[in-house]
């Protein structure tokens, strides 16, 4: 999976192909379920070099450091950073604002559901457990973590069926996120991110309380930031239906001033809680997106 006999709307094989091997990690140490990528608080006899401790009666003689001992006549027993397998979930913003589409080839939605399968399927991939959250104003579907390509079947043909619709809060979502997830996990939200941002912020706080590593993968179309239409216009709030009718280009640097601060706060409290924040416009293709979190920290 994916193959010849198996075919999923999210999940192309071009898209499997370019991520197959992207190589998510964390920045924060984690606890998992065996060898993998990432680091655990654990000590272990890994490739990374942590720190040197007194030799104990026990301890294998080949973990000595004997040009320590050349050089200080003590016993130093090499300390190593235990790699481990990490528990990474995936929260999906499933609300209405997400159907737009201006300038982009997909609606924000149907980016989203790319970037959400291409993470999911890339984690599996380099070992790791998967699970999928879908929110709006909510918790409406949780999946089981995946550890094999099998196991995410159920979650990638859920997200052809999913729609978006209904009112987000994505605070709320990342609570729910924090009170059922192990710590020192990844947690992924997928999101356009359009809430009062000190409630997110309040959100991504309480994940770095609980020692979890955190993305946000900011998904806008071009025609959010900069639109593309000027004079006097009607617009349509897609969560509530609510109507405004407004000159543009009267509105247009107050609004974009708006946004462009929205994204600042973003930004920097995703920096301050250790996170890794990506603001990305479904102009791009998802498979140059997804290439941002690969390498070193994600």
């Amino acid at each position: 999976m994916p193959g010849r006999d198996t075919s999923f709307r999210y999940l192309p094989a071009a898209l499997a192909e370019a991520v197959h091997r992207l190589g998510i990690r964390v920045r924060r140490p984690v606890r998992g379920r065996g060898e993998g990528l990432h680091r655990s608080p654990d000590f272990g006899a890994s490739v990374e070099f942590a720190e040197y401790r007194d030799y104990t009666p026990g301890d294998p003689p080949n973990r000595i450091d004997w040009s320590v001992y050349a050089r200080t006549d003590r016993y130093r027993v090499r300390r190593f950073q235990e790699e481990t397998s990490l528990r990474a979930s995936i929260l999906l913003d499933a609300s209405g604002s997400l159907a737009y589409r201006e300038t982009g080839a997909l609606t924000k939605w149907e980016y989203a559901c790319h970037l959400a399968a291409g993470t999911m399927y890339a984690l599996v991939r380099q070992g790791d457990l998967a699970c999928l959250s879908v929110f709006t104003d909510q918790i409406e579907r949780v999946f089981e973590a995946a550890g094999t390509l099998v196991g995410l079947r159920p979650m990638l043909t859920a997200l052809e069926e999913i729609g978006p619709d209904g009112r987000t809060d994505i605070g709320r979502a990342m609570f729910a996120v924090a009170e059922r997830t192990p710590p020192r996990s990844l947690v992924i939200v997928i999101s356009d991110f359009l809430q009062d941002p000190a409630d997110v912020v309040r959100g991504m706080q309480r994940l770095h309380h609980d020692g979890h590593n955190l993305i946000l993968l900011h998904v806008m179309d071009g025609g959010e930031r900069r639109p593309v239409f000027g004079g006097m216009v009607e617009l349509r709030e897609l969560e509530t239906s609510r109507r405004l009718v407004v000159d543009l280009d009267e509105f247009r640097p107050r609004y974009e001033q708006a946004v462009e601060h929205h994204v600042a706060i973003l930004r920097r409290a995703c920096a301050d809680c250790m996170g890794d924040y990506h603001l990305l416009d479904t102009r791009e293709p998802v498979e140059s997106a997804l290439q941002r979190l690969a390498g070193g920290h994600v």
